[in-house]
C-alpha cells in the first residue's frame, strides 16, 4: 500500500512540474443530482462539491486526481410513531480522465473509491462517474452519473455540475 501511496504521489507531482497546457490544472466545482435505483428509496437529493487536479498526457487527453464530499439527504420514514431519517455522504478518492471532443465539448470518467461520512454505520465501495459536458477557457458544465458500489446494494444519481478552472 505504501508504494501504491508514493507512486501516486510521484506521477501528481511530474504532473505539477510538467503541465505546460492551460488545459491542465485545478478544477474547483459543485454538483447536484436525484438518486436512482436503491439510492432513490432511501434519499432525496444529492449535492456536494468537488476538486481535481489534471495534466496533459496527450492532446486533447488530460489525467489527475479528483476528490470532493457528496451528500444524499435523507428522506423521512415513519416507523411506528416514530420519525426516522439518515442521511449519507461519501469522500471519493479517485483518477480522472477527460478527452476533448473538439474545443468545447469533453466526455470524461472519475474512477476510484468512495468513503463513507455519513450518519450511523456505513460502507464505502467502488467510485465511478462517467460525464459529457461544455467548457470554456475557465468554466465546465457537465451532465454525469455517479455510482458508488456499496455493500449490498448501491448509491447511485444523475445530475449535473460546474467548475471554476484555475
Amino acid at each position: 500500500m505504501k508504494k501504491l501511496l508514493l507512486s501516486v504521489a510521484a506521477v501528481l507531482a511530474f504532473g505539477l512540474v510538467s503541465a505546460q497546457d492551460s488545459d491542465g490544472g485545478f478544477k474547483v466545482g459543485i454538483h447536484v443530482g436525484i438518486p436512482m435505483g436503491d439510492a432513490g428509496d432511501l434519499y432525496s437529493a444529492n449535492y456536494g462539491a468537488d476538486i481535481a487536479y489534471m495534466f496533459p498526457v496527450a492532446d486533447s487527453f488530460l489525467l489527475g486526481a479528483t476528490t470532493g464530499y457528496s451528500f444524499y439527504s435523507g428522506k423521512e420514514y415513519d416507523l411506528g410513531g416514530v420519525t426516522v431519517k439518515q442521511n449519507g455522504a461519501f469522500i471519493p478518492v479517485a483518477a480522472a480522465a477527460q478527452y476533448s471532443l473538439d474545443t468545447n465539448w469533453f466526455i470524461g470518467a472519475d474512477l476510484g473509491y468512495a468513503v463513507y461520512s455519513g450518519d450511523g454505520d456505513g460502507n464505502g465501495g467502488m467510485y465511478y462517474q462517467p460525464k459529457v459536458g461544455f467548457q470554456t477557457e475557465t468554466m465546465q458544465f457537465y451532465a454525469g452519473y455517479k455510482g458508488i458500489s456499496v455493500e449490498g446494494g448501491s448509491v447511485s444519481s444523475v445530475g449535473v455540475g460546474a467548475a471554476y478552472k484555475f
